[in-house]
C-alpha cells in the first residue's frame, strides 16, 4: 500500500513549493486512516528537501515514479522512499531508500547488525540502517509474487542526510560490512554519490514497476510450523525486522554473558509480533552456543504441532521431546541446571503443576530457579483462565526474590492481521479493553461480520481449500459432549440449523489436521498458533446492552475449566469475580479475533452485538 506516488518532476515541484509534508499527511489520513505524529511530519519536511537535492539530477528521468511511505505486505513497517523505472537494458528496477535523521552512531560489535544511537531523549540499540533497508527488501521479495514473476530488481540503500562521517566512523565499521555491501549507506556529503547510485538503475520511467509492487499477488506468509525443520538446521527462514532483530541479538548477548546472578529477560509483545518465531530462532542460536536450552510452553497444542511436523521428517521423537517442554516439570529441578529456558506464552503459566495441581509452588519461580538465563515472552492481554498467573508484575516479583538481573523490551512490529496495528487497536476499543485505543482501522484486513454461523463456515471452508490454513474457533459456551468426542455425528455446538463438533478426539494437532476444517476449535486449541483466515463464533458470554459490552461467565459451558473456581469467588466477592470474568472473556475473544493473518469472519449469537460490530466496522 503506497501513501504518496508521483513522477519525479511532480515530487520535486511539491518539495520546492513546500507542500510535500502536507500532501503526505493528507494521504496517510486517507489511505492508512491514521493521524500523523508531529515529529514524523517534521521528519518529512526535513528529509524530503534532501531527497529533492538528490533526485533533481538530469540523469534521473523526469517520469521516474516516486513512492513515499509504502507499507510492506503483511506488516506495519513502511519503506520511506522508492524510486522506480527501467535501467539501460530495459530491466525493471526499484531503488529502496531508508531515510534517517541520525547524526551519530556507536558500534555494537558483539551483536550482529546492531548500533547505538540517540532517538528521542535517550540512547537506544537499533538495527544498522543498511540492515534495515536490506531486511525490508527481503520481506518484500518473500511476499510479493509479482516482483519475482516480472523480474523486478530491488536495490536497497540508506541515506543519513544529517550524518557527517568522521575518520574510522563506527557507522562504517568492519562488523557491518556484510550488510553495507548489500545496501550502501550514504551520508550528508554524499548527495552526488546517491544520485549516481539511483541513476545507475533508473534510466527510464515505467509506471508498471510501482503497480506490481503495490498490487502484486501476496503469497501466503511463511508458516512457522512449515519451516520449523529448516530452522532447526540453522537456515534463516524468517528475516527479523527492526525490534525483532534487536531483541534477538540482545537475548544472545544475555545468554552468553557470564554472571554470578540469574538473568531474566522479559519480552512483551501483542498478537502477531513474532514472539514464537523469535523464541524458536533463539532456541536454535543458543543451541549453537552449546548451551543446555529448552523451549517451554504451558499450552501443549503448539508443542504437539511442532512434534508432529518434526517427527514426520528426519528428527527422532526423543530429540524433539527433549527440546520442547511443558511448564510444569521444573518444580524439582536443581538450581541453575539449565543454561537457558525460553518461555513462550508466559502469560499462561500457573502456580501449581501436575494433573491434579498438587505439585510445586509457582511455575515462574521454578523456571527462574532452574535456569541461569530465563527468557519470558508475555502478553498480559492473553491471560484467558483463572489459573493464568504469568503477568509481567508476577515475573518481576520472582526476579526480585532471586535478586536476578532483569532486562525488558517490547515488540511492536506487527506481522499478523495484514500488519494492521489499527485493527488490533480497534479490537481493544470495540471490546472496551482500552478506551484510548483507535476507533478506526484501515480496511486492508479482511474482516466481516456474518449474519449466520453457516456464512462463517462457508467462507472458512472456501479459504481452507487454498492451503489448509483456515479454521473456525468459538468461545467456550457449548458443552463438550463426552460420548461425541470421537463421533462426527454428535454435534456439541448447535445454533439454529447450524451444527458442528468441537475438535474430535480433543486432538492437539487440530490446527493442521487434514480434515478438521469443519470442526470448531476453542482458545485452548488455537492460542499460540496462527492461520491465514479465522472464523470466530462469539457466544452468549459476551453481549451488547445499553451501549456497552457485557460479559457473562454464567453462559460459559459447564465443561469449561478456564473459569474454574470463579463461582466460589463470586459467593465471597461479587465485584472481584465479575472483574476477573470480564478480563478472561474479553481476552479470550481478543485472542481468537487475532489468530488470522489475512482475515477474520465473525458471527455473534447476540443480535445486538452483531449489529454493534457491524456499525463499528462502517465507521471510517
Amino acid at each position: 500500500m503506497i501513501v504518496y506516488q508521483e513522477t519525479k518532476d511532480q515530487f520535486v515541484a511539491d518539495v520546492r513549493n513546500n507542500i510535500i509534508e502536507y500532501k503526505i499527511d493528507e494521504k496517510v489520513r486517507a489511505v492508512l486512516h491514521k493521524n500523523t505524529a508531529h515529529n514524523e511530519f517534521l521528519a518529512w519536511r526535513n528529509s524530503m528537501q534532501y531527497m529533492r537535492n538528490v533526485l533533481d539530477d538530469i540523469r534521473i528521468p523526469h517520469d521516474a515514479k516516486i513512492a513515499i511511505e509504502y507499507r510492506l505486505p503483511m506488516s506495519n513497517k513502511r519503506v520511506d522512499i522508492i524510486v522506480s523505472g527501467k535501467d539501460e537494458y530495459d530491466r525493471d528496477n526499484a531503488v529502496i531508500i531508508e531515510l534517517k535523521q541520525w547524526d551519530r552512531v556507536e558500534k555494537v560489535d558483539n551483536k550482529d547488525a546492531i548500533v547505538k544511537t540517540i532517538v528521542g531523549r535517550g540512547v537506544h540499540e537499533l538495527t544498522h540502517p543498511s540492515y534495515q533497508a536490506w531486511s525490508y527488501v527481503s520481506l518484500l521479495k518473500d511476499y510479493n509474487e509479482d516482483i519475482r514473476n516480472h523480474n523486478i530488481e530491488l536495490e536497497p540503500c540508506a541515506f543519513l542526510h544529517n550524518y557527517v562521517l568522521k575518520e574510522d566512523d563506527d557507522l562504517l565499521a568492519p562488523c557491518y560490512r556484510y550488510y553495507i555491501d548489500k545496501a550502501p549507506v550514504f551520508t550528508r556529503f554524499d548527495t552526488q554519490k546517491l544520485a549516481d547510485f539511483i541513476a545507475k538503475f533508473i534510466k527510464k520511467g515505467n509506471v508498471d514497476v510501482l503497480y506490481h509492487i503495490e498490487n502484486g499477488k501476496i503469497l501466503p506468509s511463511k508458516s512457522l510450523q512449515d519451516n520449523l525443520s529448516s530452522l532447526l538446521k540453522g537456515n534463516k527462514e524468517f528475516t527479523l525486522i527492526d525490534d525483532q532483530k534487536v531483541v534477538f541479538e540482545k537475548a544472545l548477548e544475555i545468554a552468553k554473558r557470564k554472571s554470578t546472578k540469574k538473568k531474566v529477560y522479559i519480552i512483551q509483545g501483542g498478537p502477531g509480533t513474532g514472539k514464537t518465531v523469535l523464541a524458536i530462532n533463539m532456541l536454535v542460536a543458543i543451541l549453537n552456543l552449546n548451551q543446555n536450552v529448552l523451549y517451554v510452553t504451558k499450552n501443549s497444542t503448539p508443542r504437539e504441532i511442532y512434534r508432529k511436523k518434526l517427527t514426520n521428517g528426519e528428527y527422532r521423537k526423543a530429540y524433539v521431546d527433549n527440546l520442547f517442554k511443558g511448564s510444569g516439570i521444573f518444580y524439582d529441578s536443581p538450581s541453575n541446571f539449565f543454561d537457558c529456558l525460553i518461555v513462550d506464552e508466559a502469560h499462561r503459566l500457573n502456580e501449581k503443576s501436575g494433573m491434579f495441581k498438587n505439585k510445586g509452588e509457582n511455575q515462574i519461580k521454578e523456571i527462574i530457579n532452574a535456569s541461569k538465563t530465563a527468557i519470558f515472552f508475555v502478553d498480559d492481554h492473553q491471560q484467558v483462565t483463572t489459573s493464568d498467573i504469568g503477568s509481567i508484575e508476577e515475573i518481576k516479583k520472582w526476579c526480585h526474590y532471586f535478586d536476578a538481573e532483569v532486562y525488558e523490551d517490547e515488540l511492536l512490529s506487527q506481522f499478523r492481521c495484514s500488519g494492521s496495528d489499527s485493527y488490533l487497536s480497534w479490537i481493544d476499543n470495540v471490546l472496551e479493553i482500552n478506551a484510548e485505543a483507535t476507533s478506526e482501522f484501515d480496511h486492508d484486513y479482511d474482516i466481516r461480520i456474518c449474519a449466520t454461523p453457516d456464512e462463517v463456515s462457508d467462507l472458512i471452508i472456501a479459504k481452507n481449500k487454498i492451503n489448509n490454513k483456515s479454521r473456525i474457533v468459538a468461545g467456550y459456551c457449548w458443552d463438550w459432549i463426552s460420548n461425541g468426542k470421537n463421533d462426527p455425528d454428535v454435534y456439541d455446538i448447535q445454533i439454529g440449523d447450524f451444527q458442528a463438533s468441537w475438535n474430535l478426539n480433543s486432538t492437539k494437532t487440530w490446527a493442521i489436521d487434514e480434515n478438521s476444517v469443519k470442526e470448531i476449535g476453542c482458545i485452548h486449541t488455537c492460542q499460540g498458533l496462527e492461520f491465514d483466515y479465522v472464523g470466530v463464533i462469539i457466544g452468549d458470554d459476551m453481549r451488547y446492552e445499553n451501549g456497552h459490552i457485557v460479559t457473562d461467565f454464567t453462559k460459559r459451558a459447564a465443561t469449561d475449566q478456564s473459569i474454574k473456581g470463579l463461582k466460589t469467588i463470586f459467593k465471597k466477592d461479587k465485584v472481584k469475580a465479575l472483574k476477573i470474568a470480564d478480563k478472561i472473556i474479553k481476552n479470550t475473544y481478543r485472542t481468537l479475533m487475532t489468530r488470522g493473518m489475512k482475515g477474520c469472519y465473525i458471527y455473534c449469537t447476540d443480535t445486538n452485538l452483531r449489529n454493534y460490530l457491524a456499525d463499528r466496522l462502517s465507521l471510517k
